[in-house]
């Protein structure tokens, strides 16, 4: 194992492996190794193999055109500087416009520690950064694609549960509007909860839902409008590299040129922090 290998960035980046699912993403990362002609297994072959098992291969094959490439860098881009800008998020650590699986592109984060609780002003933020890749398209097309379909889901969950489960409306009050019977069987979560409210007390609950929803699209879309420079370098950054790490991500929404990325790329060594290196 090489020497810039950082145990404790990869159990960030690894939370609930069992002890097998650990063995698969190191035979993983020394098969990269091998591949690439290595003696030694480096912080990038696990970067590699913990993407390929959290995220599927990278789809090489997949012709995506020029436009459909721009879209999703700047869908990508806005995504990180919403998560960057707003407080109480996990960092940044690796955005990327290769496809995999499903995916055209991915910001991905990882937590600075273990957090067992979920406080309301981060749940609002999340629903912020999930919106800032919907926002970045309008800001920019002025219009919007499907791509933010599972960005507009997961927000909406988010913020029915803070108004439905975590009592986090101040308008409807610290109760709960719904509860689960019975067990719960994968991929049948939603469909043993029972409504305990009228249909009034549903409207409000929806017009809540809502305003925590459009909340979190408009902070997203004034975050972008105030640092559209940032949006701009980071997209040019992910359509020349295709993929940036959390530090170039730091160095771009702080005023960097996408030159200056270039120049650290092209005088690294094997063990600084570039993409190159580290994913």
């Amino acid at each position: 194992m090489a020497s810039n290998v950082d145990v404790s960035r990869i159990a960030r980046g690894t939370p609930g492996f069992s002890g097998a699912d650990l063995e698969n993403l190191v035979n993983e990362a020394a098969l990269q190794a091998a591949r690439d002609d290595k003696s030694r297994i480096e912080m990038a072959d696990f970067e590699k193999a913990k993407d390929k098992i959290l995220m599927g291969s990278e789809r090489k094959s997949m012709v995506v055109s020029e436009e459909d490439r721009r879209l999703t860098a700047y869908h990508e881009a806005g995504h990180t500087i919403v998560g960057f800008v707003l407080p109480g998020l996990d960092p940044i650590h690796k955005v990327s416009i290769i496809p995999r699986g499903m995916a055209l592109g991915v910001t991905q984060t990882l937590p600075e520690k273990d957090s067992l609780n979920l406080s309301k002003s981060k749940a609002t933020n999340m629903i912020a950064f999930l919106f800032g890749g919907r926002a970045a398209e309008e800001l920019i097309y002025n219009d919007v694609t499907t791509g933010a379909g599972n960005d507009i889901e997961r927000a909406t969950d988010i913020a029915r549960k803070m108004v439905c489960e975590w009592g986090m409306s101040e308008k409807l009050g610290p109760l709960s509007y719904e509860k689960s019977e019975g067990p719960v069987f994968l991929g049948m979560q939603y469909g043993n909860k029972t409504r305990e409210y009228s249909d009034a007390k549903a409207e409000e609950i929806d017009k809540e839902v809502f305003g925590i929803v459009d909340h979190g699209h408009k902070t997203a879309l004034k975050i972008l409008t105030d640092c559209r420079d940032a949006l701009e370098r980071i997209t040019e950054a992910l359509l020349e590299f295709e993929a940036i790490d959390g530090h170039e991500v730091d160095l771009l929404v702080n005023g960097s040129p996408v030159s200056e990325i270039r120049k650290i790329r092209n005088n690294s060594t094997g063990s600084g922090g570039g993409i190159n290196i580290n994913s």
